[in-house]
C-alpha cells in the first residue's frame, strides 16, 4: 500500500512560516470574516474594516465551516461557500493565511453547537454510536469543501483547521462536562483520520482550549497528540480589564512551556473586547499581554453586520481606530503586506 502523504508541500511551507514569524520577534494580526462583511456593509468586494482603518488587510483571516455540512452553499453566518473559497484563495495569493473554525450543529438534537442539553452527543458519533454514519457524512462534506479550495493551477490552498475548540469550557456539545477525556481525544482522532482518508493533506491542525487550564497538565489533559496537532492556541476574551491580561498571560506562559516541550507553533487563536470601548486597548492592553511570548498570530473575532454592538476590530471612526493604527505601525505586528518577508523561495 502506498504511504499516505501526511502534508502537502504547501502545508509544510505554511507551518514553517508560522514558526518563522515569532523567531523574528513578530506576530501576525488576524480577523474573523474580515473581507466578507463589516460594520454597515455586507458582501462588498475587496473591502475590509481593518483595511479601511490602517490601509492593509490582516495577515490572517478566519472563516467558519459551521452548517456547510447542512446547507452546502452557505455557512451559519450566511456567507456563501463560493465567496469564502474565493477569499481564501485571494488571501493565500497575497501571502496571508487562513484559519477555519467549525461550529458544527449538535448531531443528536439537530440544534446548534451551543446546545448542551445532552451529554451523550460525542459518544453517539464515535464508531458504534447511533449518529456515527451521519457524522462521517458531515466530515466528508467538510473535507470535500476544503479540498475544493484551490488556486487556478489546481493547488489545494493550505489552511489551519481548528475544530473542537474551547473544549475546556462546557458551552459546546464537545465541551469539558459533555464528554470524557477519552471520547474527546477519539473525536479528534476520528476527524483527523477521515480528513487524511479524504486526501485533505493541506490542513494544519490547531488545538485551542480556553483560559481555564491552570498548568500544562490541565492544558494537555485532552490533547489529541503530537502526531495530529501542529499549533497550540488559546481563546481568551476580555470581559473586564483586571482579569483579561492576567488570564491571557497565564495561558501564554503555559503554552510557551508546551510549545517548547512539543515543538509546536503557538497562537492566540481567538481574542477580543466586544465593541472595543477602550480607546487605547490595542497598545495599552492587548500588546503588553502578548508581546513577550513567541506567538505566530493573534486573531480577533468578527465585525457582525446582523447584530448590533458585536464587533471586535475597529472601523473608520470607531473609538479605538487611532490606537489600532499605532498597533499596525508597531514593529512587532505583521499584516498582509508584511508577509512578503516570510515568503518561501520556490
Amino acid at each position: 500500500m502506498e504511504q499516505q502523504e501526511v502534508k502537502t508541500p504547501e502545508a509544510v511551507a505554511m507551518l514553517d512560516m508560522l514558526k518563522a514569524v515569532p523567531q523574528q520577534g513578530k506576530f501576525m494580526f488576524g480577523h474573523h470574516d474580515d473581507p466578507v462583511y463589516g460594520i454597515g456593509w455586507d458582501g462588498d468586494s475587496a473591502r475590509s474594516d481593518v483595511k479601511s482603518v490602517c490601509g492593509d488587510y490582516p495577515a490572517v483571516m478566519s472563516f467558519d465551516l459551521g452548517r456547510i455540512e447542512i446547507y452546502g452553499d452557505k455557512n451559519l453566518d450566511n456567507v456563501s461557500t463560493d465567496r469564502i473559497r474565493q477569499e481564501v484563495v485571494a488571501q493565500y495569493e497575497r501571502g496571508g493565511m487562513v484559519s477555519f473554525s467549525w461550529h458544527a450543529d449538535n448531531p443528536l438534537t439537530g440544534k446548534d453547537s451551543w446546545d448542551v442539553s445532552d451529554s451523550t452527543v460525542v459518544k453517539s458519533i464515535l464508531p458504534g454510536g447511533a449518529n456515527h454514519d451521519k457524522f462521517m457524512g458531515w466530515l466528508d462534506k467538510i473535507a470535500d469543501y476544503l479540498n475544493s479550495i484551490q488556486t487556478a493551477d489546481g493547488t489545494k490552498v493550505p489552511v489551519l483547521f481548528r475544530p473542537w475548540h474551547e473544549h475546556t469550557g462546557s458551552w459546546f456539545w464537545w465541551g469539558q462536562n459533555l464528554c470524557s477525556t477519552e471520547d474527546y481525544k477519539a473525536l479528534w482522532k476520528m476527524t483527523y483520520d477521515r480528513m487524511q482518508e479524504k486526501g485533505a493533506t493541506q490542513l494544519i491542525y490547531a488545538y485551542s482550549p480556553g483560559t481555564e487550564p491552570k498548568d500544562s497538565t490541565e492544558y494537555l489533559e485532552r490533547y489529541p497528540g503530537d502526531e495530529i496537532v501542529d499549533l497550540i492556541g488559546v481563546d481568551a476574551y476580555q470581559y473586564d480589564k483586571d482579569t483579561f491580561g492576567q488570564n491571557l498571560e497565564n495561558a501564554l506562559t503555559i503554552m510557551t512551556q508546551v510549545s517548547k516541550a512539543h515543538g509546536k507553533a503557538m497562537a492566540v487563536t481567538e481574542t477580543g473586547y466586544e465593541t472595543i470601548p477602550d480607546s487605547v486597548w490595542w497598545t495599552g492592553t492587548l500588546l503588553p499581554a502578548i508581546e513577550k511570548y513567541p506567538i505566530s498570530y493573534v486573531l480577533v473575532w468578527r465585525n457582525a453586520r446582523e447584530r448590533e454592538n458585536h464587533y471586535y476590530a475597529p472601523y473608520p471612526g470607531q473609538v479605538s481606530a487611532a490606537d489600532f493604527v499605532r498597533f499596525y505601525e508597531h514593529p512587532k505586528t505583521v499584516f498582509a503586506e508584511d508577509m512578503k518577508q516570510f515568503e518561501k523561495k520556490k
